[in-house]
């Protein structure tokens, strides 16, 4: 395996991407990158400074103070802002409810493509492959990418999935309604924005992960990542 290449995985909430992502990087001993992680730390940090998230000027002005740093270690990946880890921060419903609204801002998109794009071109010079995953890479920020292929899953699913993740992680009950009606607020918000909307590359590789566990999911990605790379 070309240690030089570089996978996009692309998809909507909760299909998995993360997990698979970094499962995937496991296997090729690839860097890993989470993009939607940026965006997040980036709504923290908007929301740090006391920003109205909608206010669409504010948080773009903001943007020219971002500093975030990600770890690209698969088994143990890092999100800090200014140096402070905000990993867990990220996740909370405060974060979660913001993050497509900040997402949408073009300044807040263009500053963090800059990051990730040099975070790439970091791991290559260091001869390593990486896996970015988010929901403009195939299309925005990496549309050279090696492989493309956009991940996704029924919205019941989906939903399942993500409510049982956010239990596991906050030791607390979550309703799979509400959560589905959360997931379908954020695609919307994804799929219509101007700022590169979430959709298919052209060239991208479909995955529809709604009848996989999460070993078969990866096995599938593998394989393509294979296959495209023979």
């Amino acid at each position: 395996m070309d240690q030089q290449t570089v996978v996009a995985i692309d998809g909507p909430s909760g299909s998995g991407k993360s997990s698979v992502s970094r499962g995937t990087a496991e296997v090729f001993g690839f860097r890993y990158l989470d993009t939607g992680a940026m965006y997040r730390a980036a709504t923290w940090q908007i929301l740090a400074l006391g920003i109205d998230p909608s206010d669409s000027h504010a948080v773009a002005k903001a943007a020219e103070r971002l500093v975030i740093i990600s770890g690209t270690d698969p088994v143990s990946p890092t999100i800090s802002v200014d140096g402070t880890d905000v990993g867990v921060e990220i996740r909370g419903d405060t974060v979660t409810n913001a993050v497509s609204v900040v997402s949408a801002v073009p300044e807040i998109r263009a500053a963090l493509v800059v990051m990730q794009r040099n975070e790439v071109s970091a791991g290559l010079a260091a001869g390593k492959g990486i896996v970015v995953e988010g929901r403009d890479i195939g299309t925005v920020v990496l549309p050279d990418a090696n492989v493309k292929i956009f991940l996704t899953a029924d919205e019941a699913v989906r939903a399942r999935r993500r409510a049982l993740q956010d239990s596991e992680r906050e030791h607390v009950g979550r309703d799979d309604e509400a959560t589905a009606e959360s997931l379908r607020r954020r695609d919307q918000i994804d799929s219509q924005r101007k700022a590169s909307p979430l959709r298919p590359a052209d060239d991208a590789i479909e995955v529809d992960a709604t009848d996989l566990d999460l070993a078969q999911t990866i096995d599938a990605v593998v394989r393509l990542v294979e296959a495209a790379r023979a």
